[in-house]
């Protein structure tokens, strides 16, 4: 709720509407709430569809396993390269007392888009609440239907390699706050 209360005062701050009301619902240009992220003029958290679609490098995708790269130290940010000494994962004894911390985006190479830190660093909010995937394909879906939960995609420096992938989904309470999570904005041009 904060990533969206961000948005709504960055849009304010540009002369924008506001991209989502009091319940978190997205709203579009007479401020009518909307399930159709084409409609909403502020800025907003991207969709599932949109994250991922970035982070697996959109039109100029080479089909990486991590967002621009197969190998997770070239891009990610992770558990085991992001403390104090490289670690192996396997080693769950070492992981005692090592010190993951957050690093300074743009550290690591960017995706075929030019984004940085999409697989690893810190996990990031999508608009979507979260649920299973539908076994039909579908073209930039979105999940509007409240739950209790919304997802969360890419990975943290506290997660396994594993978790960093561009696949890798998960998701958190909205209300929840960590050191871990954060957020990416987008608009709909």
């Amino acid at each position: 709720f904060d990533a969206i209360e961000y948005c709504n005062w960055l849009s304010e701050m540009e002369g924008l509407l506001k991209a989502y009301d009091s319940e978190g619902n997205f709203l579009d240009k007479d401020g009518r709430v909307t399930t159709d992220p084409s409609k909403v003029v502020g800025y907003r958290l991207p969709t599932e569809a949109e994250w991922e679609y970035a982070a697996r490098g959109g039109n100029k995708s080479r089909g990486y396993k991590y967002s621009g790269s197969d190998n997770v130290d070239d891009v990610s940010w992770c558990r085991r390269n992001s403390g104090d000494e490289y670690l192996d994962e396997n080693d769950i004894d070492k992981f005692i007392g090592n010190k993951c911390k957050i690093q300074k985006v743009g550290k690591k190479a960017p995706n075929e888009l030019g984004l940085y830190d999409m697989s690893g660093n810190v996990e990031e909010w999508c608009s979507d609440f979260h649920s299973s995937y539908s076994c039909s394909p579908k073209t930039n879906p979105y999940n509007s239907t409240n739950s209790s939960n919304r997802v969360i995609r890419g990975g943290s420096y506290q997660s396994h390699a594993s978790e960093t992938t561009v696949a890798s989904r998960s998701y958190c309470n909205p209300t929840h706050r960590g050191g871990f999570i954060g957020f990416r904005i987008c608009k709909t041009l």
